[in-house]
């Protein structure tokens, strides 16, 4: 059984927590990601690794609530136990050898996003990270970012947190004002991400975008997570979760992963009412 030693809601949909796993811990890297199952009934999600303290023998990940299982996840607290906790799986984000990066994350994306910015920084490498929110409510990780990078610009949609603005017009702002990067690294919505390999692929910089957001089984065996990059079919879990972001089809991947959105939001409220009946019962 995996132990859950630490539980912190980042905001009112975003959990994290860490959890010891010293096998997880020994071998993860920025990038890679665990499938776990809360009991012997749940189902097996993937969820990418946020964090992770190799003497402690910690792995930390982070959350959205979006449906039934991620619902039971939230439930549980510091001192129960996950029944798996499996990893780490994909191919860790390339790092060696980069000088200069823009690390850009959105929404709980950005969870995604810290580590291999946190990687880089540790490497010597100058690290631009651009974390883009809807509104200060929803921002995760600010701290966290400012530690580990050499600058952080802060945008929301509505202007309540950092700047007013999107990703793309901070990272179009630094690179016209003359920043030079040997690579961009994007992980948040598949919209968004569509947006920054747009931008990047005007000024010919190479732009790397995490699929883990269109990952269901993790194995590959789903098919959930097909997608086409550079016109060959590949799958997000099994040959990523990250991919040259100039050569994907966002517009397909946006198409298919919108497949499952009826399917969470019903799953999700089963499971809510099935824990509110629980408390009144108490």
């Amino acid at each position: 059984m995996f132990e859950i030693v630490r539980r912190k809601e980042l905001n009112p949909t975003v959990t994290l927590i860490e959890v010891s796993a010293p096998l997880v811990a020994k071998k993860a890297e920025p990038g890679q990601f665990i499938i776990l199952r809360t009991d012997a009934e749940g189902e097996r999600i993937p969820l990418t690794v946020a964090d992770f303290d190799r003497e402690k023998g910690t792995v930390t990940v982070i959350f959205q609530i979006v449906g039934s299982t991620t619902e039971k996840l939230n439930a549980l607290r510091v001192g129960d136990s996950l029944c798996d906790f499996v990893g780490p799986l994909g191919k860790a984000t390339h790092t060696e050898g980069l000088k200069k990066v823009a690390v850009v994350g959105g929404g709980v994306g950005c969870a995604i996003a810290f580590p291999v910015a946190k990687k880089l920084h540790s490497l010597g490498c100058e690290v631009h990270a651009i974390v883009g929110f809807r509104n200060k409510d929803l921002v995760i990780l600010e701290d966290e970012f400012r530690a580990n990078t050499t600058k952080t610009v802060l945008m929301s949609d509505d202007g309540s947190a950092g700047e007013k603005g999107l990703v793309t017009d901070a990272l179009r702002k630094l690179i016209e004002s003359g920043e030079k990067y040997d690579e961009v690294i994007t992980i948040g919505p598949l919209i968004m991400m569509k947006f920054v390999c747009a931008l990047t692929k005007e000024y010919g910089i190479k732009t790397v975008a995490s699929m883990n957001p269109i990952m269901i089984d993790g194995t590959g065996m789903c098919g959930g997570c097909r997608l086409t990059v550079g016109g060959k079919m590949k799958f997000a879990c099994v040959d990523g979760p990250e991919f040259d972001g100039h050569e994907i089809d966002f517009d397909e991947a946006m198409e298919r992963s919108s497949m499952y959105r009826d399917f969470e939001r019903h799953a999700h409220e089963e499971t809510c009412n099935l824990f509110k009946k629980a408390e009144e019962a108490k």
